[in-house]
């Protein structure tokens, strides 16, 4: 049952980091997790300060209120300060990332208190974090009710906005001429992304979150060219990368979330090889054919 539970945790989390990561790909923005999960850092010890608490909740809420105002600042470093936006992500998450240390440097004499121990989880102890109701009767993991929460949000938020993230993301002129508002939009997306990211850091590792937020949605970006597609596609990368990556640490003995990530890697480079739209393969047979 423990098998069962983990791979369900790393599906959960790789469906909903790929839905959303099909549309960072798409606006060039898909390292934003990863600034992300660096710059949360500051709001996990203010949590610590205002609450004098190591409640996960408490440290949850910090850090999710910390990565939407890293999205707010990338953006203003990108508008006002006119940085590309690679640039202002670097820019943004150093910085916080940097605050967060110097705040654990002054506060760690007084008490325990690291990014690692606090925020961070590991998928192999999902099991162990149960949900016991008041008769005594196990519902499992609180992972998977995170998680399954967070994706049903997801879904439901691309389902209700989809005509407005699609047009923001590939034509964001168009959009602006019809009167939708491309800020707006750019904000619950990016919000969106901070609050999956900082529910899946608690679960799993933070590498593994910022390699599902790029790797599942990289790989159907390769494989269609229909973007509904490209969103199931996304999903199914995901969850395949999740299942194989899981029995791959069982085989080797080894890190669970590094093997995950490990074969998100290397379905997207079968798909660069052998996707019959963008393949190697594939452009080089038809190159000899003609």
């Amino acid at each position: 049952m423990n098998d069962f539970y983990i791979i369900l945790t790393a599906s959960l989390v790789a469906s909903s980091c790929a839905l959303l990561g099909c549309f960072l790909i798409l606006r060039k923005m898909a390292m934003v997790g990863d600034a992300i999960s660096h710059a949360v850092l500051p709001g996990i010890v203010l949590a610590f300060l205002f609450s004098g608490s190591r409640d996960s909740v408490t440290m949850l809420i910090g850090a999710g209120l910390i990565g939407v105002f890293t999205t707010f600042l990338i953006e203003f470093f990108h508008k006002k300060a006119r940085l590309q936006t690679d640039a202002a992500i670097g820019v943004t998450f150093t910085w916080l990332f940097a605050v967060g240390v110097v705040l654990i440097s002054i506060f760690a004499g007084k008490v325990d208190l690291d990014q690692d121990c606090v925020l961070y989880g590991e998928i192999a102890y999902v099991p162990l974090d149960l949900i016991i109701s008041p008769s005594g009767a196990n519902l499992g993991p609180k992972a998977i009710y995170v998680m399954g929460f967070v994706l049903t949000l997801i879904i439901i938020f691309i389902l209700t906005g989809y005509k407005e993230l699609f047009l923001t993301t590939f034509d964001p002129a168009y959009a602006s001429a019809i009167g939708i508002s491309t800020s707006l939009w750019h904000y619950l997306l990016m919000s969106a992304v901070s609050v999956t990211t900082v529910s899946s850091f608690e679960s799993v590792d933070a590498i593994l979150v910022v390699a599902l937020l790029i790797a599942p949605a990289a790989t159907a970006y390769l494989l269609t060219d229909n973007f509904k597609w490209m969103l199931v596609l996304a999903c199914v990368s995901g969850v395949l990368a999740s299942l194989t990556g899981y029995y791959l640490a069982v085989w080797l003995d080894g890190s669970i979330a590094g093997a995950i990530a490990a074969m998100s890697g290397i379905i997207f480079g079968l798909a660069m090889v052998f996707s019959p739209t963008h393949g190697l393969f594939f452009k080089k047979l038809r190159q000899v054919a003609h």
